[in-house]
């Protein structure tokens, strides 16, 4: 906050040398500091362009007076963002620096196939190679993201999943590349989720096992 208070001042200084004595009125209508170039960088071509239309009517107002409140509202509802990055560039340039959110999984609403993001949004343009394990039921976005912290910070590996079962209960079923079932309590999910792989590594087992971990330190093994 405080280097930005001071390039402020700099650039303030410098548009007094240049333009003599100069008021807030006049410093709006300088085209030498009109915006005149919007760069935008993170998503596909498509996507940056299409971010680049919904800014376009702030393109040729005075650079210094932007207000980033305004950009902020049209990046914070795209799906597709993760987190991203304003600058001014003067005198006449605007740079947006986007990170795409990571898809996680795959879910069935209405019908409609999509994508979970690591931002906790939901959207169908998230576009990926990577095979990504199918959530069945309807746990809110928010119960699911916190399973799979719950999952990267146990011993199994996420991606090792191949499909996730959520019941009215809250409680979770996961199934496994080599098709076994894991069946979650409601608790101490990472405790559980430890066990079961300790369980796992230990033992020569069969595909098509289901594996119920809903007793604590205890595994159940069901064909």
């Amino acid at each position: 906050m405080h280097q930005q208070k001071s390039k402020q001042i700099l650039i303030y200084f410098f548009l007094l040398l240049l333009f003599g004595s100069i008021s807030n009125t006049n410093l709006q209508n300088t085209q030498f500091l009109n915006l005149n170039k919007i760069l935008v960088s993170g998503l596909d071509e498509k996507a940056n362009k299409e971010i680049i239309n919904k800014i376009n009517n702030l393109k040729f107002k005075n650079i210094f007076f932007l207000n980033k409140n305004q950009i902020k509202s049209i990046l914070e509802i795209n799906n597709l963002i993760e987190n991203y990055k304003i600058s001014k560039i003067y005198p006449s340039t605007l740079d947006i620096k986007i990170n795409k959110t990571k898809s996680l999984a795959k879910i069935n609403q209405n019908g409609k196939i999509l994508f979970i993001g690591s931002n906790g949004k939901l959207s169908d343009k998230i576009s990926t190679n990577q095979e990504l394990p199918f959530i069945f039921g309807k746990p809110k976005i928010q119960e699911f993201l916190n399973l799979k912290k719950i999952i990267d910070e146990s011993k199994f590996s996420y991606k090792e999943i191949k499909n996730f079962y959520f019941f009215p209960s809250k409680r979770w079923d996961i199934e496994l590349k080599s098709k076994i079932v894991v069946k979650l309590p409601m608790k101490n999910l990472k405790g559980s989720l430890d066990h079961a792989y300790k369980f796992l590594t230990n033992k020569n087992l069969k595909n098509n096992l289901t594996l119920d971990a809903r007793i604590e330190d205890q595994i159940i093994i069901n064909d």
